[in-house]
């Protein structure tokens, strides 16, 4: 009764936005917690197909703006050194992430957070761990002129693009003359960005009919994900995030011993130590997890949550010990693998 007395009193002084956002949260909990008990008709009332992907109004999709985006998106001489690329931290080949912990930036030294994920980032509400981004434009950007990542000059960029026919061309084709500007570079690495999508998955084929495409295994943890182990609180929706700020208790690790994440940007006790939820679909591919790399595999993940995060301090009301047995904790892993959908093919650009 003190916790909940306690919840409600931090909750009244949250910013009517967040308020919204967490009650919302909250009817999702109750809605799981109701789902043990008809945990069949749970799983396809919430059951969301991922939708074709919508572009802005002033950043329309082209075949050619997608496939110059696709040119810069692995261009390392978007970075100052000339060897950092986009693709160099969200590489398709791990997942387009980097594989590591925490990535590596500028004068190879490692940074503080893990490399998340580009895939199904078009759906995204909002941009990095910490929402500071609110568009894949405004992110594309972030990136190349911060010091620790790409550290690249805008006006020193332009005049290396500029000197390249073949980008001139491109761009004047794409988006008229005299176009070659760090805006027009982001809308176009983030229109590609936007054609990486995971779908088709052997969940999608399961609820298409295919009743084969997931293994018994494979259903209980589905079961599972949506009742005992609350996961659909916070992953929901058609990709799986409810694009949402929680602290679920990671330990720190790497440079940084502090990080207050949301904190930074919000200002609001509430969110100190609070990240973004994470898409898991294709999320086999981008280990390790969490938004400092510290669970390496989803067996970890699952692990993590059993026990009920590791840090407690301005701990997420969502987040207690679940009293999941092994073979559940199996279950729940097959049902993530259910999640990855087919392959994304990429063949390497031709770069002016």
């Amino acid at each position: 009764l003190s916790s909940t007395v306690s919840s409600k009193k931090r909750i009244g002084k949250l910013p009517l936005k967040v308020r919204k956002t967490f009650m919302r949260q909250l009817i999702i909990a109750v809605l799981v917690g109701m789902f043990s008990f008809s945990t069949a008709w749970a799983e396809e009332s919430v059951y969301e197909r991922v939708p074709e992907m919508k572009h802005p109004a002033d950043n329309k999709w082209s075949k050619e703006k997608e496939a110059l985006g696709k040119m810069l998106y692995f261009d390392p001489r978007l970075s100052g050194s000339n060897w950092i690329s986009c693709a160099t931290c969200h590489n398709p080949g791990l997942g387009w992430g980097d594989g590591l912990p925490r990535t590596i930036g500028d004068g190879q030294k490692e940074l503080g957070r893990h490399a998340p994920t580009v895939i199904n980032s078009g759906y995204f509400e909002v941009q990095m761990w910490d929402g500071r981004k609110k568009s894949l434009e405004d992110q594309a950007k972030g990136p190349i002129e911060a010091t620790g990542e790409m550290n690249q000059n805008f006006d020193e960029l332009i005049r290396e693009l500029k000197a390249l026919p073949g980008y001139v061309k491109r761009f004047t084709s794409v988006f008229g003359t005299n176009s070659m500007t760090i805006d027009n570079i982001a809308k176009a690495i983030a229109t590609y960005e936007r054609s990486v999508v995971s779908k088709n998955a052997p969940y999608d084929k399961y609820w298409a009919g295919e009743k084969s495409a997931m293994s018994a295994s494979a259903l209980k943890g589905m079961s599972l994900f949506f009742g005992k182990a609350k996961c659909a609180i916070c992953h929901n929706g058609p990709v799986f995030t409810d694009s949402g700020f929680h602290n679920i208790g990671v330990k720190a690790a790497g440079p940084l011993k502090v990080d207050l994440g949301r904190y930074n940007e919000s200002k609001s006790d509430f969110d100190k130590g609070a990240f973004k939820t994470p898409g898991l679909r294709s999320i086999t591919q981008s280990a390790p997890y969490m938004h400092n790399g510290t669970e390496a595999t989803l067996k970890d993940v699952i692990e993590f949550y059993d026990r009920g995060g590791d840090i407690k301090e301005n701990l997420s009301p969502f987040i207690t010990p679940l009293g999941l047995t092994a073979q559940e904790k199996k279950d729940l892993v097959e049902f993530l693998i259910a999640l990855d959908g087919e392959p994304i093919e990429v063949i390497f650009p031709d770069l002016p």
